[in-house]
């Protein structure tokens, strides 16, 4: 089975803020896809739907934790460091410009805390990894990212402006849910080829 993890905050006031970016798309993903409504898991503290991508079974899960302890939620789901390789985990990353995804297989957390719970929990970086930019863009198209930690704070917990949430849903998703749909059925490294 695959799972597609999307990593946020959960309640009302994070919904649209820009470190909810991978839940967001995850959300998406299954409403595109027509999967059946999510349904509380418990055991899990998460959410899941669970549907079929090109004959494989997938679950899309939106762990209901606070990001720091996302790792919980997945190792539900993920049993195995074997199993871990079919994991798709989509995240917010302030070192990308809004608007750009990028594809990694195997690589460190980054700094970002939902990324590193993860790791803690599988002992294991071998998944895959989705990478939402969020930052505004300098005139040369390269990212430009508040500094000092309660600036990045602010930041990532701020919503999108309605013009980037157009975005987000629109061209982003798109984008995305082609780039989701190819790990699936052809493999990460296709995808990582493809998209990055």
């Amino acid at each position: 089975m695959f799972v597609i993890v999307g990593l946020g905050n959960p309640g009302n006031e994070y919904k649209t803020t820009r470190h909810n970016s991978g839940r967001i798309l995850a959300t998406l993903l299954a409403e595109k896809l027509e999967f059946p409504e999510f349904r509380n898991d418990t055991k899990a503290n998460g959410e899941a739907a669970v549907g079929v991508i090109d004959s494989k079974k997938v679950t899309i899960l939106l762990p209901n934790t606070f990001m720091n302890k996302s790792g919980n939620a997945v190792s539900r789901y993920v049993k195995s460091v074997k199993a871990a390789k079919e994991l798709m985990v989509v995240h917010d990353d302030i070192d990308l410009p809004f608007g750009t995804l990028r594809v990694s297989f195997g690589r460190g957390d980054g700094g970002h805390n939902g990324v590193a719970s993860v790791m803690r929990a599988l002992k294991t970086k071998d998944f895959i990894r989705v990478r939402v930019g969020v930052s505004p863009k300098n005139a040369k198209g390269v990212a430009k990212k508040p500094s000092g930690e309660a600036h990045v704070l602010k930041f990532l917990l701020g919503k999108f402006t309605p013009a980037e949430q157009k975005e987000l849903s629109g061209k982003l998703f798109k984008r995305f849910a082609e780039l989701a749909e190819t790990a699936v059925s052809e493999g990460y490294v296709t995808a990582m080829n493809r998209f990055n």
